[in-house]
């Protein structure tokens, strides 16, 4: 039941998602100027369903002079956070490597943050309708992935819906 539960949950999702034509998504790739909001989670050691929904909202920001990642954690980790409260993956990087190569399907995308010691890498895999796939590679952590879709933002900086 929670199997069914899942995928219906997924597809609702993705049908109500604001879909968008492979134009707007290179755009706003290329401009730096996006959010993918994360609704489901898939962890190697989480439930055995194939992913977890997203109750609140979480999301990874990119923009042209930082990317601001609010994103839960569910795994394995190496090393305990000093803070149970950083449990999470919420940082701020302003230095940062970013990559993106078109590929048949849309875009992957590289962040590696340069003044993180805990991410090594994030990797975006972004469709020319805009859902996205994200994972977080830690050096602390075990690597974690979320499934969302892409907003862009207005110039204000804040989620142009």
């Amino acid at each position: 039941m929670k199997y069914l539960l899942s995928i219906l949950l997924l597809w609702s999702a993705s049908a109500f998602a604001q879909n968008m034509d492979a134009a707007t998504v290179k755009r706003i790739v290329e401009g730096k100027n996006y959010v993918v909001q994360a609704q489901m989670v898939t962890s190697r050691y989480g439930p055995p369903t194939p992913g977890r929904s997203l109750t609140s909202d979480y999301d990874f920001t990119v923009t042209p002079d930082s990317i601001i990642s609010y994103l839960p954690y569910f795994g394995r980790a190496y090393t305990a956070p000093a803070n149970p409260a950083n449990s999470g993956i919420m940082f701020t990087s302003t230095q940062y490597d970013y990559t993106a190569k078109r590929n048949k399907k849309g875009w992957e995308i590289t962040i590696r943050p340069k003044d993180n010691r805990d991410i090594q890498a994030v990797f975006l895999d972004i469709s020319d309708s805009g859902n996205s796939q994200i994972q977080v590679n830690s050096y602390n952590r075990e690597s974690i992935s979320f499934s969302g879709t892409l907003v862009e933002r207005d110039n204000n900086g804040r989620k142009a819906f």
